[in-house]
């Protein structure tokens, strides 16, 4: 009986395309390819088809997202990863002149939390395609993680996943994390945004 509250998981499939785009509006594909559908989103499936997490249905969006810098895990990729290995630590890090807005919550990791910094993913930016398919475009603008350092040394953008809400139905929003992708390493700087199509076909 445990493995059904998981059985929709299994029909979940994602797509991402990472884009390079240049003040002059030249684009540069970086990558299109699938990505990595993780256990957070069997779990939050499991909380809204039990009954036992949020009684609301927003609780269950994919409403942020994580830019990380360590990426792939030491582990490797696997559907087990609740979190990014290199997730930005600060506000400051996705960009104070930005035009994201980030906030920090208590992400869901495996039985505890951590607080972690994400940046929310405007409703506009989500599209509905046909029937069963989601895509959200997020935007790291030029203003947006530029020149990022760890322990002195320059560090490259090289990991992203996107989160569901809040699941449990929790007071203060708990979100978990529910795709997950790996990439080239990205020096990111105000020459260039990026620009993340990410479809999740339901």
């Amino acid at each position: 009986m445990e493995n059904n509250k998981f059985k929709p998981i299994n029909r979940i499939s994602g797509h991402l395309t990472i884009i390079k785009r240049l003040k002059d509006g030249t684009e540069e594909i970086l990558l299109d390819d699938s990505n990595m559908i993780v256990s957070g989103m069997g779990v939050g499936l499991a909380y809204m088809f039990t009954g036992s997490g949020s009684q609301s249905i927003l609780d269950y969006q994919i409403d942020r997202f994580q830019i990380g810098v360590s990426g792939p895990p030491a582990g490797g990729v696997t559907s087990a990863i609740s979190q990014l290995s290199g997730a930005l630590t600060s506000i400051n890090e996705y960009g104070t002149n930005s035009n994201l807005f980030v906030d920090i919550r208590d992400q869901l990791v495996g039985g505890s939390t951590i607080s972690t910094p994400a940046a929310l993913i405007p409703k506009h930016k989500i599209t509905k395609i046909g029937k069963s398919s989601v895509r959200y475009t997020l935007v790291l603008d030029e203003e947006a993680c530029n020149n990022l350092t760890r322990d002195g040394n320059a560090a490259n953008i090289n990991e992203i996943g996107m989160l569901m809400k809040n699941p449990t139905g929790y007071s203060t929003p708990r979100p978990i994390l529910v795709c997950y992708r790996t990439f080239s390493n990205i020096r990111k700087t105000s020459d260039f945004s990026l620009i993340f199509r990410w479809t999740l076909n339901f």
